[in-house]
């Protein structure tokens, strides 16, 4: 079967929204779960921050994981995908600035397309990791990744979350990311289809929900009627490739009877152990002046 280019799956993945159907993403991690996932019919995956840290450094989501690795991560999954994939680019890791270099690196890596967040990465010491910065450094953001671009098939989109700010304020800001030239908007915590039309009458660009499984927001013709092109339900196959490794490892040692059996989530959570990181955190960020 000949290769798809970087410069094909980009603009397979330009008629994916151009479409008027809703597509749900496969979580890519790695070069086999890329080419599981093209091989079973999925039109488009993602690689994402939480799951690549969870990949590549064995830690918790605390926006640990380093630009460049990453990218070294997004060029395994590339060097074999054939199928567009989108990456998790956080907060661009840094400045508008580091979002030029983040966009150009992700370009090279062979990325369909890319989420840049307004989130205040790395979350400040005792404060929320959902606090967001302003606008308009949200918009510098955008402005900056679009400047980086060099391939024009490259997909940049901003996204923001919208479980923490007032419907009319995620409306503003997706709106100012819209005029400043994102080529998508994409939305975490939309509670439901009320919630969703309130904010989509206003955007006129493709729409990208991060439902997580979320039962209200179900309906593939309901989302694509309101310009949702691309669903993340989430990352079930690497949580279930851990937990498979789990099995594996306590069945070869013999250790089924003897040891408890946990689930993907507790063992996510006894093995990045996140206890550590908030001892540190509290240690070494909770400076008194």
């Amino acid at each position: 079967m000949p290769r798809i280019s970087h410069q094909g799956l980009r603009r397979a993945f330009r008629q994916l929204l151009a479409s008027n159907a809703c597509f749900h993403t496969a979580s890519v991690f790695d070069p086999m779960s890329a080419r599981i996932a093209a091989d079973l019919g999925f039109e488009v995956g993602i690689l994402g921050g939480s799951v690549a840290s969870l990949q590549v450094l064995g830690a918790p989501d605390f926006a640990l994981i380093t630009l460049s690795e990453f990218v070294e991560q997004a060029t395994r999954i590339g060097r074999v995908a054939q199928l567009p994939f989108i990456a998790d680019a956080d907060h661009g890791y840094g400045n508008a600035l580091n979002v030029m270099r983040t966009v150009a690196e992700l370009e090279r890596a062979g990325v369909a397309a890319l989420t840049i967040e307004d989130t205040l990465l790395p979350a400040q010491f005792g404060r929320k990791s959902t606090d967001l910065i302003s606008v308009a450094e949200g918009i510098g953001k955008i402005k900056a990744a679009l400047e980086a671009r060099v391939d024009p098939e490259l997909t940049i989109i901003a996204r923001t979350h919208a479980g923490v700010l007032s419907t009319e304020d995620v409306i503003a800001r997706t709106k100012a990311y819209q005029e400043a030239g994102a080529d998508g908007i994409c939305m975490v915590g939309v509670r439901d289809f009320e919630h969703l039309e309130e904010i989509a009458q206003h955007l006129s660009v493709p729409l990208m929900l991060v439902t997580y499984g979320n039962p209200a927001l179900q309906d593939d013709e309901r989302l694509a009627k309101l310009g949702v092109r691309i669903s993340v339900d989430g990352h079930g196959a690497y949580f279930a490739a851990i937990k498979a490794t789990y099995d594996s490892l306590r069945e070869q040692r013999k250790l089924t009877r003897s040891t408890q059996n946990l689930s993907a989530t507790e063992l996510t959570h006894t093995y990045t152990l996140p206890e550590s990181y908030i001892v540190w955190a509290r240690e070494f960020m909770d400076v008194k002046e």
